[in-house]
Parts: C-alpha cells; sequence; structure tokens
C-alpha cells in the first residue's frame, strides 16, 4: 500500500468524467489499498479515484463505522433535504452549505465483483453523493449555495 498524492481543485482531472472499471484486477485491488491509505492519512472521509489522479469509477468512504469500496457506484435512490457544511481534500482549508439528500441508496460492486447495495443517511448520504459527484468531474464548490442565499438558510 501506498500514500498518493491527492489532487488539488486547480487539477483539470478533477472536472473529467470517469470510466467505468470493466475488469476487477490487482491494479484495482492497488488502487483500492492506496486510496484507503491516503483517505486515512489525510483524515478523509471519502476519496474519490479522480482525487488521486485515476479516472475510473471508484470510491472509498469510512464515516467511522468501518471501510467502503465501491466500484461503479451508481445512485438509485436519493429522499429529502440536509443542508450542512461540506469540505473536501482537494479543496483544502475550505468550507460551504450543500443542500444534499437526506437518504442515498447506491448500487455498485465491492472488490470481489460482487453487487453491493449501500444505504446512507445524514452524513454517509452526504459522503456518497459528494464522491459519486466526483466521478463525473462535480466538486462540492459546483453546488455550494451561494454566501448572498446563506443568510435565507
Amino acid at each position: 500500500m501506498a500514500t498518493r498524492e491527492i489532487r488539488l481543485s486547480t487539477d483539470e482531472i478533477l472536472r473529467k468524467v470517469c470510466k467505468p472499471v470493466k475488469e476487477i484486477n490487482q491494479n484495482t485491488l492497488t488502487l483500492l489499498d492506496d486510496m484507503a491509505e491516503t483517505m486515512y492519512a489525510a483524515n478523509g472521509v471519502g476519496l474519490a479515484a479522480p482525487q488521486v489522479g485515476i479516472l475510473k469509477r471508484i470510491v472509498t468512504i469510512d464515516i467511522g463505522d468501518g471501510l467502503i469500496e465501491l466500484i461503479n457506484p451508481v445512485v438509485v435512490e436519493r429522499r429529502g433535504s440536509q443542508i450542512d457544511y461540506e469540505a473536501c481534500l482537494s479543496v483544502p482549508g475550505r468550507s460551504e452549505l450543500v443542500d444534499r439528500p437526506e437518504y442515498v441508496r447506491v448500487e455498485a460492486l465491492n472488490r470481489n465483483g460482487e453487487k453491493i447495495i449501500v444505504e446512507g443517511e445524514e452524513l454517509m448520504a452526504v459522503a456518497l453523493c459528494h464522491e459519486t459527484d466526483h466521478l463525473d468531474g462535480v466538486l462540492y464548490i459546483d453546488k455550494a449555495i451561494p454566501p448572498e442565499d446563506v443568510e435565507e438558510v
């Protein structure tokens, strides 16, 4: 395992759409391991492959309940709304208010190629949306509530 460099918001790779993983091989498993190590080393709760320079649809998340690895995740259900401050390892030293679903359901593959379903509320719902957005070249700052609208929230 290795800690990889986290790309910052000015890096154009973060604005690209990632390609689906067609085959889970040793490179995929190594990337998953490295992403988890990198996420933990940076004290993050989630990390998407483009944040370490890889344009693959792979995400790691740990909000304190254990590591979740998602390959080719797809958000299949969203419910409700929650507004809270959000931050990102690729946008250091900054946080902004974002409106996210209260509940999210995601389908993906695990490292063994098995289909899994991950459901999340509150912080997990935010993490799932935040990280899957990265796979489509979207950063949380793109969805931040404009400062002039913050008082209304």
